[in-house]
């Protein structure tokens, strides 16, 4: 075997050869686990959502998560909901026994010098009649508006249907082109609508990254354009009545004469 190497710079993923190379997992419980690794936070990874993007059926799904969870990659503890109700979250480990990082805990910002109540404005020189004061930035800038249409409006009001489903205007103006490739395919904005915000995790759980989780749906179950409409082939010609004899006969000329009638001036 010989590799051809690419250089991937976005859309990547890294795997350790522990999971890839694993020797007491089946292929298809090392292909989920790569996959599952590759999704953002918040997407559905049970096993009917898994038979949905795999050929395999349910049963050999189930199966390898089973396998999966045995090798310490994912875990999937209960969580209470109130009321005797339980959900499950499934966790997600790049090795197993490994926990989360600790985020860094901000640096205090170094102490500067107080700067003086009035500092020093040196006016234009008389003899420039060009000089003029420079307008100064203002303290609170105006917020960038935000973007409008279809695709837009679309995105702005899944906040309605889940809160968690909140997008910053930069992330509707992000995801809005996605959005307008699914309305050119004729996908109604109620069928954008229910597939975007179909089987959401339980309520306590949050959405951490709301935009990417919307992008990966965007990207993975986009519908296939209609096909072309094929051309119904002609009807039959209209009924005429011959200026002659007042038969009816069929013709798509509105001023023809029937057969006989034509025969007879013939003669």
């Amino acid at each position: 075997m010989i590799h051809i190497r690419h250089r991937h710079t976005e859309r990547f993923t890294v795997v350790g050869n522990h999971l890839a190379q694993h020797a007491e997992l089946s292929a298809a419980a090392i292909g989920i686990a790569v996959y599952v690794q590759s999704l953002p936070d918040g997407v559905s990874v049970t096993a009917k959502a898994l038979a949905l993007h795999f050929s395999e059926g349910e049963t050999t799904i189930r199966r390898a998560l089973n396998e999966l969870e045995r090798a310490g990659y994912i875990a999937r503890p209960r969580i209470p909901l109130g009321g005797g109700k339980f959900a499950t979250r499934t966790l997600s480990y790049d090795k197993p026994g490994c926990v989360p990082e600790p985020k860094p805990k901000p640096k205090p910002a170094p102490a500067q010098a107080p700067a003086p109540a009035f500092a020093p404005v040196t006016p234009p020189a008389p003899s420039d009649p060009q000089a003029q004061p420079q307008p100064q930035p203002s303290a609170h800038p105006e917020p960038p508006q935000p973007p409008t249409g279809p695709a837009s409006d679309l995105l702005a009001r899944l906040r309605l249907a889940d809160p968690r489903l909140m997008l910053s205007a930069g992330d509707v103006q992000r995801l809005a082109p996605a959005v307008q490739t699914w309305l050119s395919r004729a996908a109604t904005p109620a069928q954008i609508t229910r597939t975007l915000t179909a089987n959401l995790p339980p309520e306590p759980v949050p959405i951490h990254h709301p935009a990417r989780f919307l992008e990966f749906r965007l990207g993975h179950l986009l519908p296939p354009p209609l096909p072309a409409e094929e051309p119904r082939p002609p009807g039959p010609a209209p009924l005429v009545t011959c200026d002659g004899c007042e038969r009816a006969f069929r013709s798509h000329d509105p001023d023809a004469s029937c057969g006989d009638c034509r025969e007879a001036a013939a003669a």
